[in-house]
C-alpha cells in the first residue's frame, strides 16, 4: 500500500532538434524520419546532480513535504555520476539533507530503475522502515552515442531528470520484472565497470565506450514474451487490459511505442507519448512522462495506472496501481 505523493521533472535548458544534428554530423535529413524523435534536450551547463536536484525539489513542492521529510533517497540511474561512491547520498548532500537524517543508495536496472527503486520505497514502507522515500533517476543520455557508426540509434536519446516521492497510501499496488538475459548483449554499453581495464587494455576500453544495441533482437524478444508478460502483472493486479484508465510507459522511441499499442491493444489515448519531444532518457524516462501526465491533469484520484517499461539486460518490468489523491 503506497502513494506516489508527489512528481517532479527536470530537463535540460539546450534543446537539440533532429534537423540541427543532421547538419553538424553532415546527414541527409533523415534523423527524424529514421527514428520519429524531432528534438530531445541535452546538457550544456547542468550536471547529471544539477538536474536530480531540481526534479527533486518539484517532487517535494508536489508532495508538500520539505527535505526534512525525507527519511531515504533512491537514486536509480543507468549510468552514475561516478563509478564509487554511488549517486544517492550525493543528491542527499546537494539537497541539504544532514549528515544522518535519512539514507542513500542506489539501484540500477538500467531504464527500469525508477520501477525498482519504487518496489525498494514500497517495502521500505510497508515493513515499516521508512515513511517518505525520494526516488529520483537523472540521466545523461546524449554521451557515448555511436553517431558515426549507428546514428539511427544515438539520435534516440536525450537528458533529464524525473523524482516521484512515495509515502504509504490506502490502495495496493502490483510490481512485476522479469528478465531475459539470453539477451544480455542486445544493449550495452561495455567500458566503466571491471569488464575493460583502462589501465592495462585502454584499446579495448575505448572500442567498448560507445553504447551499442541490436534493436533487432530486442524486437524479437519483446515480440515473444512481452504480451504474455503484461498479462501476468494484469492478473496479479486483478484487471484486464480494457480496465486500464492510462498507461505511462517508458520512452523507448516513438516506433517501439507504437508497436506497445498494436501489441497490447490498448487505445493510443490511453498512452502518454512524449518520446518525439524528449527522445529517450533511458531511466529517468518514467519518472519524467509520469510528471509529465499528473500536471496535463491525465492522472485523478481512482485512475488505474499501468507503467511499462523494457531495459537493457533484458528485462520487462511494470506497475500496477489504482491512484489515491
Amino acid at each position: 500500500m503506497i502513494k506516489i505523493a508527489g512528481t517532479g521533472a527536470a530537463l535540460p535548458k539546450n534543446c537539440v532538434t533532429s534537423s540541427s544534428l543532421d547538419l553538424i554530423h553532415g546527414y541527409d535529413g533523415s534523423l527524424a524520419e529514421v527514428t520519429g524523435v524531432d528534438q530531445r534536450y541535452v546538457v550544456d551547463q547542468e550536471t547529471q546532480i544539477d538536474l536530480a536536484k531540481t526534479a527533486s525539489l518539484a517532487a517535494l513542492q508536489d508532495a508538500g513535504l520539505a527535505v526534512t521529510d525525507i527519511d531515504t533517497v533512491i537514486s536509480g540511474c543507468a549510468v552514475p555520476y561516478q563509478s564509487l561512491p554511488a549517486t544517492a547520498p550525493l543528491i542527499m548532500q546537494r539537497l541539504g539533507i544532514v549528515d544522518g537524517a535519512a539514507s542513500a543508495f542506489d539501484v540500477n536496472s538500467t531504464c527500469l530503475s525508477f520501477l525498482t527503486g519504487i518496489d525498494m520505497a514500497a517495502g521500505l514502507i510497508v515493513l515499516g522502515r521508512a515513511n517518505a522515500v525520494l526516488v529520483v533517476a537523472s540521466e545523461i543520455a546524449s554521451r557515448a552515442l555511436p553517431w558515426s557508426t549507428a546514428p539511427e540509434t544515438a539520435a534516440l536519446f536525450g537528458d533529464g531528470a524525473g523524482a516521484a516521492v512515495i509515502t504509504k497510501g490506502e490502495t495496493p499496488y502490483s510490481a512485476l520484472m522479469r528478465t531475459y538475459p539470453s539477451a544480455y548483449n542486445a544493449c550495452q554499453l561495455g567500458a566503466g565497470g571491471t569488464r575493460f581495464d583502462y589501465h592495462n587494455d585502454p584499446v579495448g576500453f575505448a572500442e567498448n565506450a560507445r553504447f551499442r544495441m541490436d534493436g533487432k533482437a530486442l524486437f524479437r524478444l519483446s515480440a515473444a514474451h512481452f504480451t504474455d508478460f503484461v498479462d501476468e502483472l494484469l492478473m496479479r493486479a486483478g484487471w484486464e487490459i480494457r480496465d486500464v484508465d492510462l498507461v505511462v510507459p517508458h520512452q523507448a522511441s516513438p516506433h517501439a511505442l507504437r508497436h506497445m499499442i498494436r501489441q497490447l491493444g490498448v487505445p493510443r489515448e490511453k498512452v502518454i507519448d512524449i518520446s518525439a519531444t524528449v527522445g529517450n532518457q533511458i531511466a529517468a524516462s518514467l519518472p519524467i512522462t509520469l510528471d509529465h501526465a499528473r500536471r496535463n491533469n491525465r492522472i485523478k484520484d481512482g485512475t488505474k495506472l499501468l507503467m511499462l517499461g523494457t531495459s537493457a539486460g533484458v528485462s520487462f518490468g511494470g506497475l500496477a496501481m489504482e491512484v489515491s489523491e
